[in-house]
């Protein structure tokens, strides 16, 4: 596999001159594989248009544009570049969406569709031309052509969310996009008159159980991108329950699944390109520090535009 990084922003777009170097799009993988080098998509951020464009330039003198994308949720600013990918608009182009809907109300094709009406945009999405299907998914096992096989993993998130693990020729690449630690939500502070000792037990239980399932989803890892917004002094500091890991969480639960490369993504859009790099040479020092010698040491990366795994 290979992993093209158009996107590493989280929340919104964030152009400008101290974001140049990490770039200011919102989050869009390209996935390449396989002998036929097919494509597979990971969310629609404001990414995806310049993808969308290179496409039009590399892959359709070869013949018709066939993807699969994969959306982690719906959250706009994972889905806000569909309506500017410009291969939608060929009547050759197929594309199967796959992700996860909150709403039993609302199918994904309205979801993800809602933006494109006359009071946002100008073209609606009965007027694509693309050969669109859709496809909700939960906790699955997907088997995609050449071998892939994609497994989905629930996150925690305000929304549903999904992480993916896919598998190849014994290689694995996961995405961990916006996503918080389990942590006990019943009341944790002895004085407080609605503690309960034997809920707290059960909500610390519940929580670690599913910290490792996460740990587990992660295992054995060649890459995993991870959501890593804030430090964890920022996360402290009122971001709780908001649906994003901290960099210090995210470095040690990877380090404990046995990751080889560690990239961390859905970066703060306040968050500068001279702030990053003093972040990853911080966090990088550290790893080295505590890497028992003889060991390999886990290497971490912040995500960058551009950058290919």
């Amino acid at each position: 596999m290979n992993v093209t990084l158009w996107g590493v922003r989280g929340s919104i777009p964030c152009p400008g001159p101290t974001t140049v170097r990490y770039g200011g799009n919102t989050l869009c993988l390209e996935v390449r594989y396989g002998p036929s080098n097919r494509l597979i998509i990971v969310d629609a951020g404001s990414g995806v248009r310049p993808l969308g464009n290179q496409l039009m330039k590399t892959d359709l003198p070869k013949g018709p544009i066939e993807a699969k994308m994969l959306f982690s949720h719906t959250h706009w600013d994972h889905i806000m570049g569909f309506p500017f990918f410009t291969p939608i608009f060929l009547p050759s182009t197929k594309l199967a969406i796959y992700g996860p809907v909150t709403f039993e109300e609302d199918t994904l094709d309205k979801v993800i569709g809602g933006q494109l009406q006359y009071r946002y945009f100008p073209v609606t999405m009965a007027d694509l031309a693309a050969q669109m299907t859709y496809h909700r998914l939960q906790e699955t096992v997907l088997n995609f052509e050449d071998g892939l096989v994609v497994k989905t993993k629930y996150l925690n998130h305000p929304i549903t969310c999904l992480g993916y693990r896919f598998e190849q020729d014994g290689k694995v690449m996961v995405t961990m996009f916006d996503h918080e630690p389990f942590r006990n939500l019943f009341a944790t502070d002895p004085n407080d008159p609605d503690f309960d000792q034997d809920v707290f037990n059960e909500g610390e239980l519940v929580a670690k159980e599913e910290n490792q399932r996460i740990e587990a989803f992660m295992a054995g890892a060649d890459v995993v991108l991870h959501d890593a917004q804030y430090t964890q002094k920022e996360y402290q500091k009122g971001r709780k329950g908001w649906g994003h890991t901290s960099m210090e969480w995210a470095i040690n639960a990877a380090a404990r699944a046995g990751v080889k490369k560690l990239v961390l993504i859905h970066h703060d859009p306040d968050r500068t390109d001279d702030q990053l790099d003093e972040l990853q040479e911080k966090y990088r020092r550290a790893i080295a520090a505590r890497s028992p010698k003889g060991q390999p040491v886990m290497d971490l990366v912040f995500a960058q535009e551009g950058m290919t795994f």
